[in-house]
């Protein structure tokens, strides 16, 4: 597709995450100026204990979030791809919540507005501490290499966690869930 080189795309990991949420204080930190990780773009969740999951706007190719906005407060960013919120338009109606497959935007804790993964303008602070810390569970790579496949990672934490469960603990997996 026109216009997609040089946009990135964060790779994830899931079995690397270690649940530290240094990603969410870093997304935080860059996008209100404190610690605030409720406020943060990505979130960690743990539904079965051991398994952590970094969840994140996966640019899906068709970005349905922004074709169900309703009054055109989502736009896509060319040079990165990142899904932009213009939290001057956005009622917070959900619809894009509803479009999306993995319901990845949320709902800023104190705005009416919803909050998605800008990306950084190209430069993700989650990617950085990531990295920093050794654990390698996000990294960057060009969305050209990984367009095909962004929807695979556009599910629920709870999608992913049965997965991961049962992939790591086989049938016992199951149990846990």
């Amino acid at each position: 597709m026109a216009g997609r080189d040089g946009q990135i795309w964060i790779m994830r990991d899931f079995i690397k995450c270690s649940g530290c949420r240094l990603c969410e204080i870093a997304c935080s930190l860059a996008h209100e100026g404190k610690i605030w990780p409720e406020a943060s773009r990505i979130r960690i969740f743990m539904l079965v204990p051991g398994i952590e999951i970094p969840h994140l706007c996966t640019q899906c190719e068709d970005y349905p979030c922004v074709d169900a906005c309703p009054v055109n407060a989502l736009s896509v960013n060319k040079t990165t791809g990142a899904v932009i919120v213009d939290k001057e338009k956005c009622t917070a109606c959900g619809l894009c919540i509803q479009a999306c497959p993995g319901k990845i935007p949320h709902l800023h804790p104190s705005g009416k507005y919803i909050l998605i993964c800008d990306l950084c303008d190209g430069d993700p602070q989650c990617v950085k501490v990531c990295q920093m810390g050794k654990w390698n569970a996000l990294w960057i790579v060009p969305r050209s290499t990984v367009e095909k496949q962004c929807k695979l990672y556009a599910r629920t934490p709870e999608e992913i966690t049965k997965e991961l469960t049962i992939n790591l603990y086989g049938k016992f997996g199951e149990e846990l869930l």
